[in-house]
């Protein structure tokens, strides 16, 4: 189904707005919905700053998709949203939400398997070390906005395979191999991350940005990294 600028988008987990505020230009109205009201807010700045007036913001948690019009989207997006989920319950949901021919579009950055591109010669981000700070002040159980993180059993595709759509196609779109961060850049996109939010780190938030900050400096001598976030793994499915 193409987005040709009609139909409605509901962006499910949107954060941010990354994928809300990118595609509301591609349909009529986007609904943007997260259970974090400090991501909702971030996100609804950005799209104003963007002059982008089509996006409703909806602070709500997955679960409660059913309070949303059957029969109303053309699409349904997660943007590395869909784990933090019920994932059967919620998918069936959607199921109901969207159009005949309508689909869920489940969006993820994919690293391992896939072959890496030759860099534009600046260091990659030492992800490793700066999640280990994230550790330090936030605790080793992983952060899910206001929640944690609970892992999955299994693969998205075998959780939408029970469901009414069935097994998704998968599709891959290979992500950028040229993106250079500055510190600044780095810092800010951990901090757009539900795992890392801004407000979970309460009065701390700047000692934690500092040693962020340290830790980038010894990893650059020009202040520039390479991000390259892997490629872009889409697994598509219809209401049939």
């Amino acid at each position: 189904m193409p987005l040709d600028g009609g139909g409605s988008l509901l962006d499910v987990g949107t954060g941010p707005g990354v994928l809300a505020i990118t595609l509301a230009s591609s349909v009529q109205s986007v609904v943007a919905v997260d259970p974090d009201g400090h991501m909702l807010a971030e996100g609804e700045r950005r799209a104003n700053a963007a002059g982008i007036g089509n996006i409703k913001w909806l602070s709500h948690r997955a679960e409660e998709l059913e309070l949303l019009a059957p029969g109303t989207f053309r699409l349904a997006t997660f943007g590395q949203s869909f784990q933090w989920t019920e994932r059967e319950r919620v998918a069936e949901t959607v199921y109901d939400l969207l159009e005949l021919g309508g689909v869920i579009a489940l969006i993820s950055h994919t690293v391992e398997g896939r072959p890496v591109p030759e860099g534009p010669g600046q260091p990659p981000i030492p992800h490793a070390a700066v999640r280990a700070i994230i550790e330090q002040f936030l605790g080793h159980k992983r952060r899910a906005g206001q929640g944690f993180a609970i892992a999955p059993a299994d693969r998205y595709e075998d959780a939408l395979a029970r469901t009414r759509f069935g097994a998704p196609e998968r599709i891959y779109a290979a992500g950028r191999p040229d993106i250079v961060q500055d510190i600044d850049g780095v810092l800010a996109n951990y901090l757009s991350t539900s795992f890392c939010a801004p407000h979970l780190f309460g009065n701390r938030l700047a000692e934690f940005e500092s040693a962020v900050r340290r830790e980038l400096e010894l990893h650059t001598t020009s202040g520039l990294f390479w991000d390259w976030p892997g490629d872009t793994e889409i697994l598509v499915a219809r209401r049939r």
